[in-house]
């Protein structure tokens, strides 16, 4: 959910900004995701003169986001990816009761981090990185962006029987970003602004404890992406903003929703649910898929396009056929 600078989500294209008054903008196709969706929505809302239709990736429901939200999408997400193991006949024989492996090893790592180094996938000076139970949890909502859906069931195969490298060498990934990749001031004044008032500390906890029981109290304290966000939100001293953001849509403008199944940043209910005040809105929600769905799957990206030629009837056939992708089964 990241926020990137310019007015742009994180993929680089251009998106509705949701200030206040500003030059009229022709009538034109919105689209965005992740974070861009709150805004495009926001933007629909505010202004809905100068917009034809509205296509979101990834949901993020401004009503709804809030910290412990975030718990919410977590679970949902790496449920997901467990059960498409458990349908899977080689899945579910070489890597049973994934949930349970998963807090077992979170509550093992939150008591005994592990410190590693490694090189980057990309080679260079090796990096050193800490492993506990905190950054598994963010290992797995990072979405395929630092390990692949399909190794998810692998890596916590080998991390079980004392073989971390595949997520220690996912964590190196993750502490090298590009330079300027996320604007991480603007991502905190969204989350202290928007995202954290009217939320303590207990309420993100008592969401944790709801999706993951077993975890310890010390990781379920911090939201998914955001740990710390209370803290830092106290510094970074933003006003709050939720009784003029926090607020769902309500439009007879064609969208287009678009969600997967795999995504623990976004979960996909949030894409049917947020078409509950869009009476004109196609939910679509791809199987076995993470965050940004459009670009991952051919199928979702068929979709956008018939939606573009046809914001209220779009081609949707093809869902029925997706299904995930194979597991990495390990010998």
């Amino acid at each position: 959910m990241a926020v990137s600078r310019h007015g742009r989500d994180t993929a680089g294209r251009e998106v509705a900004s949701g200030g206040g008054a500003g030059p009229y903008h022709p009538r034109r196709d919105r689209g965005a995701y992740s974070y861009g969706t709150d805004l495009g929505l926001t933007y629909l809302r505010r202004h809905p003169e100068g917009v034809r239709s509205l296509a979101i990736d990834s949901v993020v429901p401004p009503q709804t986001v809030s910290l412990p939200w975030a718990w919410d999408s977590a679970q949902e997400g790496i449920n997901a990816i467990f059960a498409a193991c458990e349908a899977q006949p080689a899945c579910r024989s070489r890597y049973p009761d994934l949930s349970r492996t998963l807090t077992e090893q979170v509550r093992r790592l939150e008591a005994n981090p592990l410190t590693l180094t490694v090189p980057p996938p990309g080679g260079g000076t090796p990096v050193e990185v800490v492993l506990d139970g905190g950054t598994l949890v963010n290992l797995l909502v990072a979405n395929g962006r630092l390990v692949p859906s399909a190794d998810v069931p692998a890596a916590l195969h080998e991390l079980a029987a004392g073989n971390p490298e595949r997520l220690a060498r996912a964590q190196a990934a993750g502490a090298t970003p590009a330079v300027g990749e996320f604007a991480h001031g603007l991502t905190h004044s969204v989350a202290c602004a928007e995202w954290a008032p009217g939320h303590s500390k207990r309420d993100v906890l008592r969401a944790g404890r709801r999706a993951f029981p077993g975890f310890p109290d010390s990781v379920l304290a911090h939201a998914p992406q955001l740990p710390f966000e209370h803290d830092l939100c106290r510094v970074w001293n933003v006003p709050d903003r939720t009784p003029v953001q926090r607020i769902a849509t309500h439009s007879k403008v064609p969208a287009l929703i678009v969600t997967g199944t795999f995504d623990a940043k976004t979960g996909a209910s949030w894409g049917p649910f947020t078409g509950r005040t869009l009476p004109r809105s196609t939910a679509v929600v791809v199987p076995g898929i993470t965050h940004w769905v459009v670009p991952q799957e051919p199928c979702a990206a068929s979709v956008l396009l018939s939606f573009l030629t046809r914001p209220t009837a779009p081609d949707t056939g093809c869902v029925a056929g997706v299904v995930p992708k194979p597991f990495t089964i390990i010998p």
